[in-house]
């Protein structure tokens, strides 16, 4: 536990998200090893980690924005509009369409998706790693099930439901001491997979402020896209720039530049809340592949979770999967929205139990090296 409290401890969330991905995969392997091989929810947490830390490098979302606004006509039509208001303006100064596009996408407040990304990120693994680690450290050498011990250990834990309580939790860790145990290879898939889906369930909803306030972040304000062109126009010039802003904003007076770029704005906010939604929307597997959250999910579910016998985790399912039995209508729709992404995480957590493959290391020996000593590593990540 003391190396999940220095994971936690670290100040720079580019480095640490790197940290805790690769905590969750120790997790997921000392737990597996106890369990034939089978996934748990560090399994999926380390994928999920790796994915966020693209977010939180904002890597790729830059471009995508880019693309996103270049296929645009109205973001077009909004740009010029911007541009002739800049050019009547700041008359004799040189306004290129390009660097207002660049304004835009600064304006965008990507690093405010970035820092809700790593909040979330921490939050996550704080609590859960965390737990993770005890449970491991407390019954790594026993031999047979003793529910006094599993009991007195889910005591600690809070009562309650989430965000608060940690009864999901509780339930979770006994199902993966008795799967620990198990001897029946069914019984013991059904009883993880149930494991996975409670923490799952626990999970999402405590990031539920987090997702939002991702989502939500990238609101461009015209006042300030209409600074940042200024800054843009008159990089050198505090002593011309401000005198001549207070004389068009006199009174609350919108100028033609302001005018314009309120009209650009309400173009700009759809699609950069698309972009940014499509960015989270995303799963990176191990072999590569890539799972589009907003399309059904392309799997099947392994032999031994096809048909379910557990009364526990058919009730669970009846409440979280609208269509059971079935990866139909799995397509997220709207990533803010908790029971539409536990209807996906449910099916994804029930068709990859047994994929082998996820239990493998996120990065290499020397990336791991590498960001252990502080440094980021070179590489795709």
């Amino acid at each position: 536990m003391a190396d999940i409290d220095a994971i936690a401890g670290q100040a720079e969330p580019i480095i640490r998200n790197l940290w805790i991905t690769h905590a969750y995969q120790l997790l997921s392997r000392s737990l597996a090893s106890r369990t034939g091989g089978h996934a748990n929810w560090c399994t999926f947490a380390v994928w999920a980690s790796k994915q966020v830390g693209r977010t939180i490098r904002q890597e790729d979302l830059t471009h995508a924005l880019e693309r996103s606004l270049a296929a645009s006509p109205e973001v077009d039509a909004g740009i010029d509009l911007v541009v002739r208001g800049l050019r009547r303006a700041f008359p004799g100064h040189p306004v290129v369409e390009q660097a207002v596009r660049t304004v835009i996408v600064r304006a965008a407040r990507l690093d405010e998706v970035s820092a809700a990304t790593a909040r979330g990120n921490l939050k996550v693994f704080a609590e859960i790693a965390r737990e993770f680690a005890r449970f491991l450290a407390e019954f790594a050498q026993d031999t047979v099930l003793d529910e006094q011990r599993i009991a007195d250990f889910c005591a600690t834990l809070r009562p309650g439901e989430p965000p608060d309580g940690q009864d999901y939790l509780r339930r979770a860790f006994t199902r993966y001491h008795r799967a620990i145990f198990s001897t029946d290879e069914k019984q013991r898939a059904e009883l993880l997979l149930l494991a996975n889906l409670e923490i799952g369930l626990h999970e999402q909803t405590r990031l539920q402020p987090e997702i939002t306030a991702a989502l939500e972040a990238p609101i461009l304000d015209p006042r300030d896209l209409e600074r940042r062109l200024l800054d843009l126009l008159l990089p050198d010039n505090p002593i011309l720039k401000w005198p001549r802003l207070a004389l068009l904003t006199v009174l609350g007076r919108r100028t033609p530049v302001r005018l314009a770029a309120e009209q650009l704005t309400e173009h700009v906010r759809r699609l950069v809340r698309r972009a940014v939604t499509e960015h989270l929307m995303v799963l990176s597997l191990p072999d590569g592949g890539v799972l589009d959250l907003s399309e059904d999910l392309p799997a099947t579910f392994p032999p031994l979770l096809a048909e379910l016998v557990d009364p526990e985790l058919r009730a669970f399912l009846a409440r979280v999967d609208p269509s059971p039995d079935s990866v139909r209508d799995t397509a997220v729709r709207d990533w803010s929205d908790l029971p539409d992404r536990m209807h996906y995480i449910t099916d994804l957590f029930r068709c990859y139990a047994q994929r082998a493959d996820l239990l493998d290391p996120p990065f290499t020996a020397d990336q791991v090296a590498d960001f252990t000593a502080g440094r980021l590593p070179s590489g795709r990540l």
